[in-house]
């Protein structure tokens, strides 16, 4: 009892002490202090809630505390509360605007919700803060490109590559952009060097073969492709590609395996229907008696509309080749076909 009462008078006389010498906002923060740190302690325990009430009670006691903020951004971002991390993450960098973590978390979760120019800023300032970043030269050339700032994404991807000359990522994207440019030669450098970096990436081999049937270099470009699905045969872009490639060579068949490959894969390949429709309508011009293969075509058609209906034309390959229909004058309507009077 007797050094209960000791510990209370010595916090009353540190309290007072403070009051003394700089007042009771000295007091809040160092109580500020002490709930940041049981909160982080609890933070790495993933109490989150608990630790979530800590950081609050900090903000309450100190609103400058950018520590605090920040570390409810991370709870909140790991809660999947994106729009109260965001906000978290603001009040942090304005309070610390130094602060490379909090600029960097900021810019992830504006990217993630798709809130590209904020993300665009909040990049900038990691990479002024860091410049030596890979992760954040490398997502802010992502960014750039989804707003079609082709050459600040160049830019971006190339610095990326000075930071970090061994990584694949970095030149995978920046052939992505050159080959938006139709600069073909520089994309398949650009691939050659990711594979060289890392050769287990069939995405990057189907890439490769796209650039290729680009060119017309439509060998390179099967090769490509067939090592694509002998690394990932459940892969549909190469199954899809190969198909293209194949149907380019007029090897048909072979296209049509492909196809439906790519449709085992992924039923949802609006292309892969289309082609096949295509197909099928070749070979119905071959042999016109077959009808069956006009309305296998067709039925394709309509099924790649149903998936992406701004096709024009695919509709106007239907619109060509549907048969056409009896005259109205001559077609005996059952009851139920009755249009409504």
């Amino acid at each position: 009892m007797l050094v209960r009462k000791l510990h209370a008078m010595r916090f009353v006389l540190m309290a007072a002490w403070l009051c003394g010498v700089g007042g009771c906002a000295q007091i809040r923060h160092w109580q500020a202090d002490v709930k940041v740190e049981h909160g982080q302690q609890l933070l790495e325990q993933d109490q989150l809630e608990d630790a979530l009430a800590e950081f609050e009670a900090a903000v309450a006691m100190e609103p400058e505390s950018a520590v605090a903020h920040s570390s409810m951004g991370v709870i909140y971002r790991r809660m999947g509360e994106y729009a109260q991390a965001i906000e978290c993450f603001s009040n942090a960098l304005r309070h610390n605007p130094q602060s490379f973590a909090d600029s960097l978390n900021l810019a992830q979760l504006y990217h993630f919700t798709k809130r590209i120019r904020d993300a665009i800023q909040a990049y900038l300032l990691a990479c002024d803060l860091r410049p030596d970043d890979f992760n954040a030269q490398l997502n802010l050339g992502v960014c750039y490109w989804e707003v079609g700032d082709l050459n600040q994404a160049i830019e971006r991807y190339q610095q990326a590559i000075e930071i970090d000359p061994d990584s694949p990522h970095a030149y995978v994207n920046l052939g992505i952009v050159y080959d938006t440019q139709r600069k073909h030669y520089e994309a398949i450098h650009c691939y050659k060097q990711a594979l060289e970096r890392d050769s287990r990436q069939p995405a990057i081999l189907v890439n490769l073969g796209y650039t290729y049937l680009n060119q017309d270099r439509l060998k390179m470009a099967r090769m490509s492709l067939e090592q694509a699905i002998k690394m990932d045969p459940k892969l549909p872009s190469a199954h899809e590609g190969l198909g293209f490639c194949c149907f380019r060579m007029h090897e048909f068949d072979i296209a049509k395996e492909c196809y439906r490959m790519a449709l085992i894969c992924d039923p949802q390949l609006p292309n892969s229907y289309a082609f096949l429709g295509s197909i099928s309508m070749l070979e119905y011009l071959e042999t016109p008696s077959e009808t069956r293969l006009r309305d296998k075509a067709l039925e394709y058609w309509h099924r790649s509309l149903e998936l992406k209906p701004d096709q024009p034309k695919v509709r106007q390959l239907i619109a060509k080749y549907k048969p056409k229909q009896a005259d109205p004058d001559t077609v005996l309507l059952t009851e139920s076909a009755r249009p409504p009077k």
